[in-house]
């Protein structure tokens, strides 16, 4: 099993995995990981052609304002909305830790088909709070400051948004039985590919040029919707918003 040392060694930490502490570091310290390489990006864009180039919006520029009222924001909600909850699921729900590690194809299906599933609750749930008015000024609003789309404003949203979009994480590993580390696995690949939609870069080695047949949208398809307002709602994929002709692929 070529994921049982990975397993074992986590095992060795189980009071820390278990900890009440542990969902929100864990969240807090991927999120911001993932987002120090393109902050560094936003600041060489500046200064260097080369780096600019693969910028979607190369006339936009990252002021430390943002940066500031993005971190804010980021570190209230889970603070205030996010760390109550967790202490409280983590009362209700005790770790439950298996000796055995899921195989790799296992855990490969079933972080594939959470993704799926985040797709599909997310573009029902955004499109929703774009075509109902009162939805998109109470709720959604907040997360379309910032037209431009940068690392940071990923999480920039008010606290209705970030706890929805949240549940729909936390409830599908739950929904297929998955493993432990299966659960961690998607929470990685779903921030990774969150803060990616958002990065405002369109690089050679993004997750959208690797997926073939336009299947999977990426950084521009998001940039768009910020652009626009009107298209692409769906987060990842692609399939749900040629469904319902809301796809747009160019400026």
């Amino acid at each position: 099993m070529l994921l049982q040392p990975l397993w074992s060694f986590i095992l060795g930490h189980s009071s820390v995995l278990m900890s009440p502490f542990f969902p929100i570091f864990f969240s807090l310290s991927v999120y911001l990981s993932f987002c120090l390489p393109f902050l560094l990006l936003d600041v060489l864009s500046c200064r260097w052609a080369l780096v600019r180039r693969y910028k979607l919006q190369p006339q936009s520029s990252i002021s430390w304002d943002s940066v500031r009222n993005c971190l804010a924001l980021t570190l209230y909600n889970h603070l205030v909305f996010i760390f109550p909850l967790t202490v409280m699921n983590w009362y209700l729900r005790p770790v439950h830790l298996p000796a055995e590690a899921p195989t790799l194809p296992h855990l490969l299906a079933q972080v594939l088909v959470c993704l799926l599933l985040f797709d599909f609750q997310s573009f029902t749930w955004h499109l929703l709070h774009h075509k109902v008015p009162w939805l998109y000024r109470h709720f959604h609003k907040v997360h379309h400051t910032y037209t431009s789309t940068s690392a940071l404003t990923t999480e920039y949203s008010g606290a209705w948004e970030t706890l929805s979009l949240g549940f729909f994480a936390a409830a599908n590993p739950l929904l297929l039985r998955c493993h432990p580390l299966t659960e961690l696995a998607f929470f990685v690949v779903n921030i990774w590919l969150s803060v990616e939609d958002h990065c405002g870069y369109d690089l050679p080695w993004a997750t959208h040029r690797l997926v073939p047949l336009g299947l999977y949208g990426g950084s521009r398809h998001h940039d768009l919707h910020h652009l626009k307002n009107k298209c692409n709602y769906a987060p990842y994929f692609t399939h749900w918003d040629r469904l319902a002709g809301t796809l747009c692929t160019q400026d």
